[in-house]
């Protein structure tokens, strides 16, 4: 069985660890967030559970700011457990792949690749989007997805295409998937 398929591997190369494992130290990056007033935390995991913090940036915010909380706060598991619950939403109800798909103009992301990748991901153990994007990275599942969808006759209005033109596409299609990809992999930098 590979690390993908471990729903209890939280150590997993895959895994990004949980917002309520976050260390945030003095001198790091996360240290210059603003406070949270322990007031607004109901409204943060309203805004959580009714899918209106829907977006790659403002998830990734949230779980900054998650992890920048005190453990005694209030409510953090149960506000921590929402973010998980919205990146599994935001993957697994096509956002990740609209928010892909707006990037790559020229040639849309492939869903099968998603599809792929997330079956191969736990959805319990740490950010779950951005185990998919490592499994898709990692895997090499670009290649692979980018060839499968330039042999199809369908791309061709119907007439199967020469190797040369599989060839050209898939390259084009790998080219501009493997640079979004990377793009939205950034969010996750320090």
């Amino acid at each position: 069985m590979s690390t993908y398929s471990s729903a209890s591997d939280r150590d997993s190369i895959y895994s990004s660890p949980g917002p309520q494992d976050y260390q945030v130290g003095a001198g790091s990056p996360m240290s210059n967030v603003n406070p949270v007033n322990t007031t607004s935390l109901p409204a943060l995991l309203h805004s959580l559970r009714s899918r209106t913090i829907n977006t790659l940036p403002a998830l990734r915010r949230t779980e900054r700011l998650i992890a920048s909380l005190p453990p005694s706060t209030p409510n953090k598991p149960e506000i921590a457990k929402a973010l998980n619950e919205a990146w599994i939403y935001y993957v697994d109800y096509h956002s990740l792949l609209n928010e892909l798909r707006g990037l790559t103009k020229n040639y849309p992301f492939s869903e099968s690749c998603l599809e792929e990748a997330k079956r191969g991901v736990s959805k319990g153990s740490g950010n779950y989007c951005y185990g998919v994007l490592r499994r898709v990275k990692d895997q090499g599942l670009i290649p692979t997805h980018a060839r499968a969808l330039a042999a199809r006759p369908a791309m061709w209005g119907g007439r199967k295409p020469t190797s040369t033109e599989i060839h050209k596409l898939a390259s084009a299609c790998e080219g501009e998937w493997t640079r979004v990809l990377a793009i939205v992999l950034r969010h996750w930098d320090a």
